[in-house]
């Protein structure tokens, strides 16, 4: 009985003696996060004296209000006005006589492209010059007839019927014009009695020519492209939007835009369309008209990068120069107070948000940034740099 006894007394002390171990690391383990804490306060609050705050050239500001855009990148690319680009075919197919124009040659309107030979050519003028022949002798047979019907000679029937085939022909023959006008052989020369196997192919704008199908020798149908021409004069940038950012964009919007191989958004356009409809991928397409001094250098099918601003709001901001970066965290550095010709300052974290014309938008802060409090608006890493030497001093 009396070994048990001592038995349990053994293990008693032994319980006390881990409870007692256990009550001290938990002591110290409470010190030790004190410590923690306190150090991490005094790690945020930064001294100057008056000396050091002169030397190091610091300004302080406030937060303002400022009415900041927000920005939407976009994609696209340069593109030519639907109405300065035209593609050019034999309305009536042929071998291809002459072509001497190569990619990139400037043309005017009118000029002639192309030399296209078909035999059908002259059956055309054939039937047009008959036809002429046909209509001046029924055009007099027509007057005639309506002299003698007035004069109530002839009959009525008569002239209705002269008068229906005269405008059956006087119709055929302006049919046969607009097929020469067409074809590009001048109505004129076939009149005065020239036939051509051979017609032009004319440029129907200014431009210069893209893409060129034409080569001697080769037959080329209605449904060919044979040359390809645009005008560059009037450009427009092209940009691809996404359904989501639709509603942040509308007509007047500012877009600042470069090419792919550009650094910076330094050229210049402005919203003017925005489509209505988007096709399988789900891109509309919003077209815009670039600002002449920024047109230098672009050619149609460029791609670009593009950043549109959205409708202004107002916000809290400081100037850029004010947030520092520190343990990979923004802060800003908030002047609390001087004394005995010492200035203190502390961190306060920030979550950045739009940028613009110098000035940065505080998204949101660890604690409400009050319109009077002063902040360090100019060298800024002055500050920060003393707080590194700080820690760097009591790790050593």
């Amino acid at each position: 009985m009396k070994m048990s006894f001592n038995k349990s007394k053994y293990i008693i002390l032994i319980v006390l003696a881990i409870l007692m171990l256990s009550s001290c690391n938990s002591k110290n383990n409470e010190e030790e996060g004190v410590t923690e804490i306190i150090e991490e306060k005094v790690s945020n609050t930064i001294t100057f004296t008056k000396e050091q705050y002169q030397l190091a050239g610091i300004k302080t500001g406030r937060v303002t209000q400022k009415n900041l855009s927000s920005v939407i990148k976009l994609n696209g690319k340069i593109e030519v006005d639907p109405t300065n680009k035209a593609v050019v075919s034999a309305q009536l197919g042929g071998y291809i006589k002459s072509a001497g124009l190569i990619v990139g040659t400037p043309v005017k309107k009118g000029q002639v492209l192309a030399i296209i030979e078909n035999v059908e050519f002259i059956t055309i003028q054939q039937e047009y010059l008959e036809s002429i022949g046909e209509l001046q002798f029924l055009e007099e047979e027509f007057k005639r007839q309506k002299e003698l019907r007035e004069q109530d000679i002839n009959s009525k029937k008569t002239f209705q019927k002269v008068t229906s085939e005269y405008k059956m022909l006087k119709a055929k023959v302006n049919g046969l014009e607009q097929k020469l006008a067409l074809i590009g052989i001048n109505k004129h020369n076939v009149q005065a009695g020239t036939i051509s196997r051979t017609a032009s192919l004319f440029a129907p704008i200014n431009g210069y020519i893209k893409s060129s199908n034409a080569t001697i020798g080769d037959y080329v149908a209605p449904t060919d492209e044979v040359f390809e021409i645009v005008n560059t004069d009037k450009i427009q940038l092209e940009l691809n939007v996404y359904e989501s950012n639709l509603s942040y964009l509308s007509i007047g919007q500012k877009v600042r835009f470069s090419l792919a191989n550009e650094t910076g958004f330094n050229r210049l356009a402005v919203i003017q369309q925005i489509g209505k409809a988007s096709g399988n991928d789900r891109v509309i397409i919003a077209r815009c008209t670039i600002d002449k001094e920024s047109t230098s250098n672009l050619l149609p099918e460029m791609y670009v990068k593009a950043n549109v601003e959205s409708n202004p709001t107002e916000q809290q901001v400081i100037p850029s120069d004010a947030i520092v970066q520190f343990n990979n965290k923004n802060y800003l550095i908030i002047e609390n107070g001087k004394s005995n010709d010492i200035i203190n300052f502390n961190l306060l974290e920030i979550k950045k948000g739009i940028e613009q014309d110098g000035f940065i938008a505080i998204e949101s802060s660890e604690k409400e940034l009050k319109d009077s409090e002063s902040i360090v608006v100019e060298n800024a890493y002055a500050v920060i740099s003393l707080l590194r030497n700080s820690l760097e001093g009591e790790e050593e």
